[in-house]
């Protein structure tokens, strides 16, 4: 069976929707990946040896760098991506593959991370988050209802989704009118480990979106003048670092071990963004650490309150800052925290997705 793996974008790194299509390769080592654009010297040796394949994309001046801007031709890369030699078509989408063009014969699985975003449940915090004009905002949102109807009239070339969440099979049944399967995405909990020292800081890890809310973490921790160490880098890194006080440091892009090192010393991750499903609150809970989060979304599957975090109800400072507050309060088992994040790990993820596809191809 020939099979094609398929994902939005190889461009920031190895972060959490990249990591599981590296589990996705190691199920399918043979298999090619398709993406729109790809940056090697952002992505590293982490996809060394894999057989990439770019859209006609890859190839304009400045496209790695401003890639945020071409949303208007990327249904156009996504249809001209030539997938028709394979049997098997596995895209892991949070924006445009999931509407790529398989065999007619051929099965198109869909792990969905989530339908658009900026196109769907969050099109109107997009366009106000956007760095620029009324002009350009107004162009954006007049393009939006036919990316939309793009969007949804391209559903029917998935033969199977699969949702990273019961938060993402929500909005696909909302959005597409579908049906899916529910496979947690993998986590892989062995990076991380118990440790001895605890040390007196809150952390967040996260890409420097917008709609991942640390203005949110950084306007609670200056009014609460508690430290919070701020590991990642994005859009919205210079925004950010103009509002952060004194006991917030932002320390940009860091390596794994220092990200492990961080999560396993943290007083508690701090998660202030509804997620699809978290993989960064799962992987504080396998090192041990508590998890204070925005009480919608994935982190209501992944979380067990009063037990490995507790939620703060509304997406405000106030809000966030009353939990932390109350976390001093709280007592936190270190490996009841790491027993619930094994729930998600690597083994689980591979059996059941291979599972599910050996049930969907023999249809």
């Amino acid at each position: 069976m020939r099979v094609a793996l398929v994902h939005d974008y190889l461009m920031q790194g190895m972060r959490g929707a990249e990591r599981v299509l590296a589990v996705l390769h190691d199920l399918y080592p043979q298999a090619p990946v398709y993406t729109l654009l790809y940056d090697p010297v952002k992505m590293g040796s982490a996809v060394d040896g894999w057989d990439i394949h770019t859209s006609f994309l890859q190839k304009l001046p400045g496209a790695k760098h401003l890639h945020r801007n071409l949303f208007a031709l990327m249904p156009l890369a996504v249809e001209l991506m030539n997938l028709r030699e394979y049997d098997l078509v596995i895209s892991a989408s949070s924006a445009w593959v999931k509407n790529v063009r398989p065999a007619a014969d051929a099965k198109h699985i869909c792990y969905c991370h989530s339908p658009a975003r900026f196109l769907w449940s969050w099109s109107e915090q997009y366009i106000d988050s956007l760095h620029a004009g009324p002009i350009a905002k107004w162009l954006v949102r007049a393009t939006l209802p036919g990316l939309r109807w793009w969007d949804r009239r391209s559903t029917p070339r998935v033969s199977h989704f699969v949702a990273n969440s019961q938060t993402v099979q929500q909005r696909i049944r909302r959005y597409f009118g579908r049906d899916s399967q529910v496979i947690y995405p993998p986590v892989d909990t062995d990076r991380f480990k118990l440790v001895d020292e605890d040390e007196d800081y809150f952390l967040i890890v996260s890409a420097l979106n917008p709609y991942k809310r640390v203005d949110v973490a950084v306007a609670a921790f200056n009014c609460l003048q508690l430290p919070l160490l701020v590991i990642g880098d994005g859009p919205e890194y210079e925004r950010i670092a103009s509002r952060a006080g004194p006991t917030v440091q932002l320390l940009g892009r860091r390596e794994d071990k220092e990200v492990q090192y961080h999560m396993a010393r943290c007083r508690a991750f701090i998660m202030p963004q509804e997620e699809d499903f978290g993989i960064g609150a799962v992987e504080a809970q396998s090192a041990g650490r508590p998890v204070i989060a925005y009480g919608a979304g994935g982190a209501l599957e992944t979380i067990v309150e009063n037990q490995t975090g507790l939620f703060f109800p509304v997406q405000t400072p106030d809000s966030l800052c009353e939990a932390v507050r109350r976390f001093p309060g709280m007592s936190f088992d270190k490996q009841c925290c790491r027993n619930n994040a094994l729930r998600f790990g690597i083994p689980r993820f591979k059996k059941e997705f291979a599972q599910f596809i050996s049930n969907v191809t023999r249809q």
